[in-house]
């Protein structure tokens, strides 16, 4: 289930696009499993987000989680390279260089204070002197200083890069795996940068140009055993089948019958057409591709998966429940599926199809809490069983994580007069009322 959503969490940073796919999801968790656990922090939660941008891109904001760009995992054409990129941010989080760089930033911001004090007081001493042009001096004293302290505090986040490259490389030895991916990786930016190098000084770049990280990698990776080391037939099929998806998913069909001829009918052509013909609203020719997908391997998840979100987003909610139970069963309960089918038995159903609905979305919502669609459908489905305190709880916790936080603590003191003081509904409900919206800070 390809879709743009805005967790919670996210919502409170101003609604970054997230990419939620359960397919391409378990896919990212296989790749940085191993690295994860060679980097020692297997056992911190760190999740991967998948962010609705073309650029290729991925970074890390915090200790618990790597985002990556859809354009990443679009353009790399192979698994290593995108497990190369996973591996280098695993470098920055077990380096811990997001709280160093808080540190740096914090001494930089002292230095600069202390050189606008110093170049002020250059100011004072040459106005006392009677000096001429004083007004052309003074800003050249005061802004020195501070270019010296950017590039200072460039060349510090540039020689964390370095070293979570070469952390990277650690990692991925120590899986068995190929660091060729990521030098192919820096051989795609080298090419985007030749021009920008030849016009910016390399010394106001926050990250080593590529052609200097190639140059550094290449003697490191290439003294690997495993250097020459493919990726199985198996994850390169997956990964091919994961670029189909997104392909189908945000290119126009033009564009996608070149990347994909009609002639090509492998399984991730055949993917990427049903795909389209689903996001372009030919809900005909998905159904008959999708079964075509689903008759060459019956057993895949994600086909089932797809037919029902077809037929459901299509109004045909009773006619999905079959292939999204199926579904459910086939990946073994995965969460954003389960939540799919608790939407169509809401849609599709009765009461006791609402009462299944009910079982399904807490289920779900216990692994993955901050999807707000989610409780929308468990709203709705206490509503058919008749259960309006828990509506009302769910429908604001719907509200809370697509950040409408007045219109969730109106829902939750609605919920709370319901329940009776000190029960897990009545606390629920309180954790909302008593949220404060961060405050974001303006400098």
């Amino acid at each position: 289930m390809l879709f743009v959503h805005a967790g919670e969490a996210l919502a409170q940073q101003g609604k970054l696009p997230v990419l939620r796919d359960a397919e391409t999801e378990e896919l990212l968790r296989d790749y940085t499993r191993p690295i994860l656990k060679a980097a020692g922090l297997s056992q911190q939660n760190i999740e991967v987000v998948i962010i609705n941008s073309r650029e290729f891109n991925a970074f890390v904001a915090d200790g618990r989680r790597i985002f990556v760009n859809y354009g990443a995992l679009y353009d790399s054409t192979t698994p290593n390279q995108i497990i190369g990129v996973f591996a280098h941010e695993t470098g920055h989080i077990a380096g811990g260089h997001l709280a160093r760089i808080r540190e740096q930033l914090a001494s930089a911001q002292t230095a600069a204070i202390i050189a606008m004090i110093l170049g002020a007081a250059a100011l004072g001493a040459g106005a006392a002197a009677g000096a001429q042009n004083v007004g052309q001096v003074a800003p050249g004293v005061i802004m020195g200083p501070q270019e010296v302290i950017r590039r200072t505090l460039l060349s510090y986040v540039r020689g964390q890069e370095e070293a979570a490259d070469r952390a990277a490389v650690t990692y991925l030895n120590a899986t068995g795996q190929s660091a060729r991916g990521m030098i192919e990786t820096f051989g795609r930016f080298q090419q985007q940068q030749l021009f920008l190098t030849q016009q910016v000084d390399p010394y106001l770049l926050s990250h080593p140009t590529a052609t200097n990280r190639i140059a550094q990698l290449e003697t490191l990776a290439q003294a690997s055993p495993h250097y020459n080391k493919k990726d199985s037939p198996e994850l390169q099929f997956r990964h091919d089948m994961m670029r189909a998806k997104i392909a189908g998913f945000f290119e126009k069909p033009e564009s996608l019958a070149r990347r994909y001829a009609p002639s090509n009918n492998s399984l991730p052509a055949q993917y990427a057409r049903a795909m389209s013909s689903y996001r372009w609203g030919n809900v005909g020719a998905a159904i008959r591709q999708v079964e075509a997908l689903i008759a060459t391997q019956p057993n895949n998840p994600y086909f089932h998966e797809l037919k029902g979100q077809v037929l459901l987003e299509a109004g045909r909610a009773r006619e999905a429940i079959a292939p999204l139970r199926r579904a459910v069963e086939l990946s073994k309960g995965t969460p954003l599926i389960r939540m799919m089918l608790g939407q169509a038995l809401v849609q599709g159903g009765g009461k006791e199809d609402a009462e299944e609905a009910v079982r399904e979305l807490r289920f779900a919502l216990q692994r993955e809490p901050n999807v707000a669609f989610a409780h929308r459908s468990l709203a709705r489905a206490f509503e058919l069983t008749g259960d309006r305190p828990n509506a009302n709880l769910s429908a604001a916790y719907a509200a809370f994580n697509d950040g409408d936080f007045k219109a969730a603590k109106t829902l939750a003191t609605r919920a709370q007069q319901s329940f009776k003081v000190g029960t897990p509904g009545w606390l629920r409900a309180d954790d909302i009322i008593k949220f404060e919206v961060p405050k974001i800070s303006q400098r």
